[in-house]
């Protein structure tokens, strides 16, 4: 299967993860989320975040199988973060300089970024099979995996609906 323009959206009420190109919809695929419905918070809330993001981490040594790295949280995600006290300025000054300059293939900005009270480490990824809620991520069998990892690049845009 050849994608030139992949984008992906997942139905998290639905439970299904749709892989376009372009307008086209190549195929829809069983996903689990989070365990809890709404947007994420804060780190341990066990909910998958909502929102516009892409991939910006390929791994191909998951523990979970294969995983495509999203960056949450966002620029909108430290924003919150700040005004609600959640994090302290310094952390959120952080945060946007990694956010806009930062290399995510860089473990030190990954820790950064996954690492404060607003959780991180948001990823698509296998091991889905016997499953029925994630901690955060969004899950699909591992041969789902596999053909969505090769057919998605760094910069695939990823849209999250409730």
């Amino acid at each position: 299967m050849n994608v030139r323009h992949p984008c992906i959206v997942v139905q998290k009420s639905a439970g299904e993860l749709r892989l376009y190109d372009d307008a086209a919809l190549i195929r829809t695929y069983r996903c689990i989320t989070g365990t809890y419905p709404g947007d994420k918070q804060r780190q341990g809330d066990r909910i998958t975040p909502l929102g516009a993001f892409f991939v910006v981490y390929k791994n191909p040594n998951s523990k979970f199988h294969l995983s495509l790295g999203l960056n949450y949280p966002t620029l909108e995600d430290a924003q919150r973060g700040l005004a609600t006290g959640l994090i302290d300025a310094t952390t959120y000054e952080t945060l946007v300089y990694d956010i806009l300059c930062g290399d995510m293939s860089d473990p030190t900005v990954q820790d950064r970024l996954w690492n404060t009270a607003l959780g991180g480490e948001i990823f698509i990824h296998g091991h889905a099979e016997g499953r029925t809620h994630t901690a955060g991520c969004v899950a699909v069998t591992d041969a789902d995996m596999t053909e969505i990892y090769n057919l998605c690049p760094v910069g695939t845009p990823v849209h999250i609906l409730p």
